[in-house]
């Protein structure tokens, strides 16, 4: 990928520079790892697809949940469900663990985040899907932890090289849970024919809200 060469007036600028260049490049190098992936691997591309039918037939809501950067991932994959055509919302596990649990119920899905799979604080979260029989599908990069190994659907990701040199700030990696959660919240869009007018629905207000209602003619 080319990128446009910026002039450095400082030996400081330089190294912002090289560092932003660095940074978009691994990005974009991460979700082309991801896509090769989704091509050439059945194993992922079937996950995908069953997470879409597991979600489109189920009675109840869609539950998210995650710790730490994959929480706030989480968050905005709930949001983005659910303002367009899929009942979804957040519920963090520690507060799952001290009774938000009880805002789940047998007719309900669970999305469950977590790069490395093995995250203690959604422990009390599997119990009680397994307790309940509520599906879970995960999003994890490891095909063989606790959580992918209890999962009615586990979508197992590309290990990626992460932007922070150290390899240790959760970047790459949040991006293509990102992507796997925008990828789904379209494809149950366009599986259940979600309009620019049910959009609208959902979301009247700013200017996206302004957008549908003229397409639509609904404008005031």
């Amino acid at each position: 990928m080319g990128l446009r060469q910026v002039d450095m007036n400082t030996p400081q600028e330089g190294i912002v520079i090289r560092s932003l260049t660095r940074s978009i490049a691994t990005a974009v190098e991460g979700i082309n790892v991801f896509a090769a992936q989704f091509a050439a691997d059945q194993t992922l591309s079937r996950s995908l697809v069953d997470a879409v039918e597991l979600i489109a037939g189920g009675r109840g809501r869609v539950v998210v949940s995650g710790v730490g950067k994959s929480g706030h991932i989480g968050r905005k994959i709930a949001a983005t469900m659910a303002s367009t055509g899929t009942s979804a919302y957040f519920v963090h596990p520690t507060e799952a663990s001290h009774g938000d649990l009880g805002m789940i119920t047998s007719e309900d899905l669970l999305i469950l985040l977590s790069w490395s799979g093995e995250t203690v604080e959604l422990g009390n979260m599997l119990a009680y899907a397994k307790r309940f029989n509520v599906p879970v599908i995960s999003v994890t990069s490891n095909a063989e932890s606790i959580l992918a190994r209890n999962s009615s659907v586990a979508i197992t990701l590309p290990k990626v090289q992460e932007l922070c040199p150290h390899g240790l700030a959760p970047t790459t990696s949040a991006m293509l849970q990102l992507a796997v959660g925008d990828a789904l919240a379209i494809a149950l869009l366009e599986r259940r024919g979600f309009s620019a007018q049910d959009f609208k629905t959902f979301h009247p207000g700013g200017k996206l809200g302004s957008a549908t209602a003229s397409r639509s003619g609904t404008g005031a």
